[in-house]
């Protein structure tokens, strides 16, 4: 076989070749062609032709095997493979020397799965049922597209086979399928790899489904779980250690459901009690749920002061059944020298304005927390006083410094104008956060020099914000004239004009070849003013 070489078309040595084919090699290429564009997944063909050329079954194996690692890589593949380039390093299109690599079943797994994504609905029919007499967990990606294929026979053949391997052993193909079936769920014809594997699901064994579970990404055992609960193939106390220990909160929530409605049917409050516990808010939530629908209103009330506002409004409503004023109780609370920061939360959501006066004197109280509850509450209540805040922004937590930045945006306009450029040269982090949110929306000079200023930030989710807004002005402007709205234009000084022009010129390695000269252009065509 011959390699196109890398400088336009001259063949590749055996040494090129045989460094192609090191597993290091592989991984680049797979790695490059995960985030790259057409000419990354050229080149990983390349390298896979390359290995499929030495003909060793486990090293074709093991490179396969690493692509199919990434199922999104598999589909970007597909999708390119039959793309041949004009020009450039690869002229020769892939799909001819597939299709000469390519026989039968005797051709290696590499030219295999390479010829179940050509452009010739033949040879991807010839491809799936070569890969049928030899599979193996690293080829199903390739067998799950062809079976979503848009050519009748293709598909038929790819379901068939599919549906066979899926219900021989669940056990063995459903972990290689899984990952490519559940990111083609919402394509076309792409519904059938998703029923065929919750049929072969619904036929194994609670064991094997267990030690599936144990494995895969979050959405592939979130698929698993539910399948799992539909079988209820978990008792009671497996689905409490669920719910109260599980990493992903969508598995928690789940467990949860399913605890709790259990619970409710066979009348376990103490298993309601033990969720109500939790300290995750979505198990609470469904845990007090269930104690309402068993009638025990009084220890649901108790929530009234909880830090999560789906728990507060289940303990309001329950808080009414039994005729307590939800609103006095958040009053008297927000009054202790010790007030809980869910009690200021329920206060600002069913009080008013008049309940301001309650909560200012916390603005001064030891706890950050409590501090920046009473913030957010006071936005709320639409109770800000601009001057009053201003003095807040400086606060020594940063919690607080985030709740004051966001009541103050609309107020903005009554700001002292030099605070938040103060701001934004701070040392904290967080108080030129403060400066720079509190910049926004003052006009489009004032949005450039401070994006330009923030992309210079040794903060990088600072200096990434300033550079994105910096970018879309310059593009903004640099767009085409036929667009609706109008381009933005800058009205400055003479002095404001060349500390914008110095400041892009510093952050001209920040911001990008493309963005710089964009920027450049729309300076240089500004006229400052006097």
């Amino acid at each position: 076989m011959i390699l196109a070489g890398r400088d336009g078309g001259a063949p590749s040595t055996r040494s090129a070749v045989g460094e192609a084919t090191q597993p290091s090699t592989v991984r680049a290429a797979v790695a490059a062609a995960a985030v790259g564009r057409w000419e990354a997944l050229q080149h990983l063909v390349e390298v896979l032709l390359a290995v499929d050329a030495i003909g060793a079954e486990a090293g074709s194996r093991s490179a396969l095997a690493v692509v199919a690692a990434d199922p999104a890589l598999v589909v970007r593949l597909d999708a390119n493979v039959r793309r041949g380039p004009s020009c450039g390093p690869y002229t020769e299109p892939a799909l001819q020397r597939v299709a000469r690599r390519f026989t039968d079943a005797s051709s290696g797994p590499l030219a295999m799965a390479l010829a179940s994504m050509h452009g010739d609905g033949r040879i991807r029919e010839r491809a799936v049922a070569a890969i049928l007499v030899r599979p193996g967990p690293e080829m199903m990606p390739f067998l799950v597209l062809r079976a979503g294929d848009w050519v009748t026979p293709v598909r038929e053949r790819a379901r068939a086979g599919l549906a066979m391997l899926l219900s021989e052993d669940p056990g063995t193909w459903i972990p290689a399928v899984l990952p490519t079936v559940l990111r083609l769920d919402e394509r076309l014809r792409g519904g059938f790899a998703v029923n065929q594997v919750r049929a072969a699901m619904f036929a194994m064994t609670a064991q094997v489904w267990r030690g599936l579970l144990g494995s895969g990404s979050p959405r592939e055992r979130r698929f698993l779980f539910r399948t799992g609960i539909a079988q209820r193939w978990l008792p009671l106390p497996d689905l409490v250690a669920y719910a109260l220990t599980d990493r992903d909160v969508v598995v928690r929530s789940v467990a949860a459901e399913a605890a709790c409605r259990e619970a409710v049917w066979t009348r376990r409050p103490d298993v309601l009690r033990r969720l109500a516990r939790s300290t995750r808010s979505e198990v609470r939530v469904v845990a007090l749920t269930g104690l309402v629908r068993g009638g025990h209103d009084g220890e649901v009330a108790a929530y009234l002061d909880d830090d999560a506002p789906l728990v507060r409004a289940v303990a309001r409503d329950a808080a009414r059944r039994l005729g307590v004023d939800a609103r006095e109780h958040y009053r008297h609370a927000v009054g202790t020298d010790d007030p809980p920061p869910g009690a200021i939360a329920g206060l600002s959501e069913i009080g008013s304005a008049v309940d301001a006066a309650l909560l200012r004197p916390l603005l001064a109280h030891r706890s950050a927390r409590v501090r920046a509850q009473v913030v957010r509450a006071l936005r709320l209540l639409d109770a800000v006083v601009a001057a009053e805040f201003a003095a807040l922004v400086r606060d020594p937590s940063p919690a607080v410094v985030r709740e004051v930045a966001t009541a103050l945006r609309p107020l903005a306009g009554a700001l002292p104008p030099d605070l938040p450029w103060q701001l934004l040269a701070d040392t904290r982090v967080e108080l030129r956060r403060a400066g720079y949110r509190l910049l926004h929306g003052r006009g489009i000079d004032v949005a450039l020099r401070a994006g330009l200023i923030a992309a210079l930030d040794v903060d990088p989710r600072l200096a990434e914000r300033g550079r994105a807004d910096v970018t879309r002005l310059a593009r903004d402007h640099a767009r085409a004239t036929w667009r609706l709205t109008p381009r933005p234009e800058l009205r400055v000084s003479g002095a404001e004009h060349a500390d914008l022009r110095a400041l892009a010129a510093r952050a001209a390695s920040t911001l990008g070849e493309d963005t710089s000269e964009q920027l450049v252009e729309w300076l240089t065509a500004t006229r400052p003013g006097v």
